[in-house]
């Protein structure tokens, strides 16, 4: 059986570069006419001309926070007769528009993406069958299917793969266990959060779920610890790592050497903040082109952090490799597969006048994260307390333990979020 998705994934490296770079011009020149936000960004930019990396780097990155902003500003803007109009919707960053876009997702801002009718449209079969998933195989979908694409990320590769998905979805714990001991399921694809609390959940029934071989995580960290956990309970687990906006950026391999980057886009680390690439095995923030033609982003900064690997990978994938993800290059993090920006802190102090300054701490280890707001407060009434819990609860959707502490007592330092996890 062929060991990769594609033969293509072990090309020499230099024949992926021309490859991706001859496609790379139509591409633009597509993008530039018919996405407005991408046009401004290549102003001054022939798209013919870029044809290698260092060609590349003449066009600006963009980032995550800017295109939120392209959105809001187009959204303020109004649509024609009162009816919104996509490029209005993607801040004239799509291609396509209603009709062509099968589906419409909002990730946390809201930014909103479009997902087209090509097959496999977010890139993550490529993963699955690294990850050990097969043509006939029943594929158990915990990724949520309602406003964020994760659902639909993994159940349009396994369909691409020739698998039967059942969409589990998230939540409903012992109607997840009667499910999967009912259909027998031999892979999993979701956070692997919620799978241990499927297989804890069942322990506790008395239920055993022994048709998991196999599972396809993201949306969280998936350290080495957490692997043997599930590899005592007879699951193959591995990591895929993406985004709602560019879909499947790297993936986990049998290797087990970082993430090899998926084949349809360019990848790049650059210097937080700048569009300059740093050296090669340097931490700095990944930096994506994708090649899709429906949400052409073109160096679109993710904010996360990641560094080259030296070498080619040991399972025989010729290209680029990452460390993995490493933290955010500003103070966004991720909980429980959702991300936490300092901007939601400050709106809990916009609703709480009466708090100081004010600090969220996630602690824990990955699938058991713990976050404490610490509040800077004259008087920590338990109402204030439970308030203060509700509103995070209500802007993040996630829950925190409130912590008071004395006025002045927190550093003044500018951090708002402390990401003191371990991912040893």
């Amino acid at each position: 059986m062929n060991p990769y998705y594609q033969d293509r994934e072990a090309i020499s490296p230099e024949e992926r570069e021309r490859e991706l770079f001859s496609r790379l011009p139509a591409l633009l020149a597509r993008a530039r006419a018919r996405a407005p936000a991408i046009a401004q960004q290549l102003q001054g930019v022939d798209p013919e001309a870029i044809r290698s990396r260092p060609q590349l780097e003449r066009i600006p990155v963009i980032r995550k926070s800017e295109l939120l902003q392209a959105q809001l500003a187009m959204r303020r803007q109004g649509g024609p007769e009162g009816q919104p109009s996509s490029s209005r919707v993607f801040g004239g960053f799509s291609t396509i528009g209603w009709g062509e876009a099968l589906r419409v997702f909002a990730s946390p801002g809201p930014i909103y993406e479009p997902e087209s009718a090509r097959a496999d449209y977010w890139g993550f079969a490529r993963s699955l069958y690294a990850a050990g998933f097969r043509p006939g195989d029943l594929v158990y979908n915990c990724f949520s299917y309602h406003f964020t694409p994760a659902g639909s990320m993994m159940e349009t590769a396994a369909h691409a793969l020739g698998c039967t998905v059942f969409p589990g979805g998230v939540g409903q714990t012992e109607q997840q266990v009667q499910a999967i001991a009912d259909l027998a399921p031999s892979g999993y694809t979701g956070t692997p959060s919620f799978l241990k609390i499927i297989l804890e959940k069942a322990d506790e029934q008395g239920i055993g779920l022994p048709s998991l071989k196999r599972a396809l995580f993201s949306g969280e960290a998936f350290p080495p610890s957490l692997r043997d956990w599930f590899a005592g309970r007879g699951i193959d687990g591995f990591q895929a790592y993406g985004s709602a906006d560019l879909g499947m950026i790297a993936f986990e391999t049998q290797a087990r050497e970082g993430l090899v980057v998926n084949e349809d886009i360019i990848l790049e680390i650059v210097r937080p903040g700048t569009s300059q690439p740093v050296p090669a095995g340097e931490v700095g923030e990944v930096v994506v082109t994708t090649l899709n033609p429906d949400y052409p982003l073109v160096r679109f900064g993710t904010g996360d952090l990641s560094a080259l690997l030296a070498g080619q990978s040991p399972c025989g994938r010729s290209n680029l490799r990452i460390k993995g993800w490493m933290g955010r290059a500003d103070q966004t993090t991720k909980v429980r597969g959702m991300f936490v920006h300092p901007g939601q802190v400050a709106g809990v102090l916009k609703r709480h006048p009466e708090v100081g300054r004010a600090r969220l701490v996630v602690s824990g280890t990955p699938g058991s994260d713990v976050m404490i707001l610490k509040v800077e407060l004259p008087e920590p009434r338990r109402e204030v307390l439970d308030q203060l819990a509700a509103s995070v609860r209500e802007l993040t959707k996630l829950r925190a333990d409130i912590e008071p502490v004395a006025p002045g007592s927190l550093p003044n330092d500018g951090k708002i979020i402390d990401d003191i996890r371990s991912y040893e």
